[in-house]
């Protein structure tokens, strides 16, 4: 979040000059400031709590706080929209009505090239121009605000959706409080909560959203909504006990860093370092871990080490690898149609013709549990395409033996061509709970017949949240020894080159530097010039934006 005083005063002050600046429904008088500062918000909630961090969403409409708790010592998330009081409410729902009727009777005369939104903001212009004139501005204010949010957004969670801080959404049933997964905060109580018919009709809406249909007699689903975001959907009381309920895995428009998960220290500097070299020399790779313990952010962050002009094709069931490469083939699965007269796209399928594509480097989004997918994906780092992917599990060992064994099955062999493993997890350290990379490991068979051996080269310890890695790691790890051998590098060399990427993480997060285009410029610029990069680092003039095109 952005530093905000969070205190009453600065809120309103930034929403009436908000509204003086234009902002809002421009169609409509802007309000009077006395009404802004007394009628627009209910901030009564800034008395009971200290404010740790605010922000806007949609200004002057929407604002969110980080709030502390004193009393229970916990932190929670609170959302501040318009207030509306009983008259108001009386004019949304009548207006609402007139709203929707128009709305369905436009349905079908809206072209396939014409902008919803836009046919949309037209109509609500009109709507309100006609219905609102016997009120105030502000109240006309608040109206296209709600019926914005309502009809072209995702009604109350709208905020929440729009906050990029957000990772996850659930709702657990009606009269419970939002609970949401904050990059920094982790799991926060909201302020939102749901009555059961309004559950109900978010929860078809999100459904509707996403190209599916839900009803009591298919009442459990999975969809992708227009963001690119996963929502899982269960309709009624006859699954979930406390009726309808949703969890929402949101789509990250920009993903982190490699800075950014040192700063978090998810990472050392020095694992980086070494996953960089590894990876920009082609080394596969499986991020393993439970679910939501970061491995996909891990993938993404790590995918920054790609060669910057290697043909990279991805693979997935949703959408969520996000690589800085433009040389980069993304392809997803589909489900088949009837009524359209489409036929399915599995991952196998996917997998089948990337192959075809000739990539230097896979990326699959999950291997799960389909023994086809998981064989296909051994095959072809077995068979020159090195790739990486995320898998549950929650040890390199735990992940070897489910590969083993059946329904998987695949040979020790092709278990072999795997190079490295990477774990993490959501652990504890003291009251806060946070990812860590539990430990890298590689895989050998140390000669015929012999079992598939794990040896971990960083290691986190718990008791002082750090890393350890294994002595003389250029002189013992076997995916060193390859890329030395591979290029002509003896055990110094390999020291320097992990050296001279310390060198470069270290002063970009040192400085900072966490915009993806800053990062991805460096880092990039650094694969073709090394010298070049180094040389502005030792002078303390390393500017990314300075490098402009020719580091991307």
């Amino acid at each position: 979040m952005t530093e905000d005083s969070g205190n009453r005063e600065g809120i309103l002050d930034e929403a009436v000059s908000s509204f003086e600046e234009g902002l809002g429904a421009g169609f409509v008088g802007t309000p009077s400031e006395s009404f802004v500062r007394e009628r627009f918000f209910d901030l009564s909630f800034l008395d009971g709590y200290e404010v740790v961090e605010g922000k806007w969403i949609e200004k002057p409409f929407a604002y969110v706080s980080i709030l502390h708790d004193a009393e229970r010592d916990v932190n929670l998330y609170h959302v501040t929209e318009p207030e509306m009081d009983d008259f108001e409410c009386h004019v949304r729902e009548t207006v609402e009505g007139k709203l929707r009727s128009i709305v369905r009777g436009k349905r079908g005369e809206v072209g396939e090239d014409e902008n919803k939104e836009e046919v949309f903001e037209e109509l609500l212009e009109d709507v309100l121009s006609e219905h609102g004139s016997p009120v105030e501005d502000g109240v006309v204010q608040k109206l296209y605000y709600y019926f914005r949010r309502d009809f072209l957004g995702y009604g109350l969670i709208d905020p929440i959706m729009n906050d990029p801080e957000i990772e996850d959404i659930s709702c657990n049933g009606h009269e419970l409080p939002v609970y949401i997964y904050h990059r920094e905060y982790r799991d926060l109580r909201t302020n939102l909560l749901f009555g059961e018919d309004e559950l109900d009709r978010l929860t078809i809406r999100l459904a509707q959203r996403g190209g599916r249909h839900i009803s009591v007699s298919d009442p459990l689903i999975s969809t992708i909504l227009p963001d690119d975001s996963r929502a899982q959907l269960t309709l009624g009381s006859d699954i979930g006990s406390k009726g309808s309920n949703f969890t929402i895995r949101k789509y990250l428009d920009t993903p982190l860093t490699p800075i950014d998960l040192i700063k978090f220290d998810t990472f050392s500097i020095r694992q980086m370092a070494f996953l960089w070299l590894a990876i920009e020399n082609k080394k596969s790779i499986i991020f393993a871990g439970p679910t939501a313990s970061g491995k996909t952010t891990s993938m993404n962050a790590a995918s920054f080490f790609l060669p910057p002009d290697s043909k990279v094709v991805s693979a997935e069931m949703v959408r969520e690898v996000s690589i800085p490469h433009k040389n980069w083939v993304s392809e997803v699965t589909r489900e088949a149609s009837e009524t359209e007269q489409r036929e399915g796209i599995d991952m196998y399928d996917l997998l089948q013709y990337a192959l075809h594509k000739r990539p230097e480097y896979l990326l699959v989004g999950e291997i799960r549990a389909e023994p086809e997918v998981v064989r296909t994906f051994f095959h072809s780092i077995f068979t020159g395409h090195p790739g990486a992917t995320t898998f549950h599990a929650k040890s390199a060992e735990a992940a070897v033996n489910r590969f083993l064994s059946a329904p998987l099955s695949v040979t020790r062999r092709m278990i072999n061509s795997l190079d490295l493993i990477s774990v993490q997890d959501q652990v504890f350290v003291g009251d806060k709970r946070v990812r860590r990379n539990r430990d890298i490991s590689e895989l050998y068979i140390p000669s015929e017949g012999d079992e598939i051996e794990t040896t971990k080269l960083f290691e986190w310890q718990a008791d002082t949240d750090s890393f350890d890695k294994l002595p003389n790691l250029s002189g013992s790890s076997r995916v060193l020894k390859e890329i030395g051998e591979d290029r002509g590098w003896g055990s110094n060399k390999i020291q320097e080159e992990i050296s001279r990427r310390e060198t470069v993480l270290t002063y970009l997060t040192q400085n900072d530097i966490t915009d993806y285009d800053d990062v991805v410029s460096v880092i990039h610029r650094f694969a073709r010039t090394p010298d070049y990069i180094l040389e502005r680092i030792r002078e303390g003039e390393l500017d990314p934006k300075s490098l402009g095109s020719e580091g991307l």
